[in-house]
């Protein structure tokens, strides 16, 4: 598969598939993308309920371990331990890596290269267990209190954003757990809400309106 690396608006780096013209974060801003869908729309208030002592993230699509990367230096921001794992089928090289430009490059090449089924500790506060997986295979026994939904666009990889893929994440997040989405399709919230999930919808990255958070109430 080609891939190019690419600068969004913001001036950070991102993936292009030339031939199916799919971006890996919005044109408008990778890291600002992230940090709002993930870090301070999810992840921070996690933390600042102060309820967990560490607190289990699973990420669904590590791409350039960007979301990955925000999470680990929020966890050493606020001395917050936090279990990370992440599946992806398709892992960038550490070739394409090099190419990204964004704040940390070592931080960054220790999550890449950390090995792929097997919990790694990166950092004091944060350890990362990465899997070579089709999100569509997915299958754990781990409960975790927040989910990354960062799949490609729903009218891109719609077999990612079906009831039965959201009742199995579902499943897999405690009472009280949150998944975020940078996507607020009604086809995307209708699912989720069928499956159980408490779905709202709350602003977006910019050139984004909105964007989904949703909790598991029980």
């Amino acid at each position: 598969m080609q891939r190019e690396i690419i600068q969004t608006y913001d001036g950070s780096s991102s993936v292009l598939i030339p031939e199916s013209n799919l971006t890996y974060h919005s044109i408008h801003g990778a890291i600002q993308e992230s940090r709002h869908v993930y870090i301070n729309a999810g992840l921070i208030p996690i933390i600042e309920t102060g309820l967990y002592p560490e607190i289990k993230i699973l990420e669904m699509g590590f791409g350039t371990g960007l979301n990955a990367l925000l999470t680990l230096k929020t966890a050493e921001t606020y001395h917050q331990f936090i279990q990370y794992e992440t599946v992806e089928l398709i892992p960038l090289s550490l070739q394409e890596v090099e190419q990204l430009n964004y704040p940390g490059k070592e931080e960054l090449f220790r999550l890449h290269m950390a090995e792929w089924n097997i919990i790694s500790q990166v950092s004091e506060h944060f350890t990362v267990f990465k899997i070579n997986q089709s999100l569509l295979h997915f299958k754990t026994q781990n409960r975790f209190h927040l989910i990354y939904f960062d799949a490609f666009a729903p009218d891109k990889q719609p077999e990612l954003w079906t009831p039965d893929v959201f009742l199995n994440l579902f499943l897999m997040l405690e009472q009280g757990g949150i998944l975020v989405t940078y996507s607020s399709a009604g086809k995307v919230r209708r699912a989720l809400q069928s499956v159980g999930f408490s779905v709202e919808k709350i602003p977006g990255p910019p050139h984004k309106r909105e964007m989904i958070r949703a909790l598991k109430e029980k």
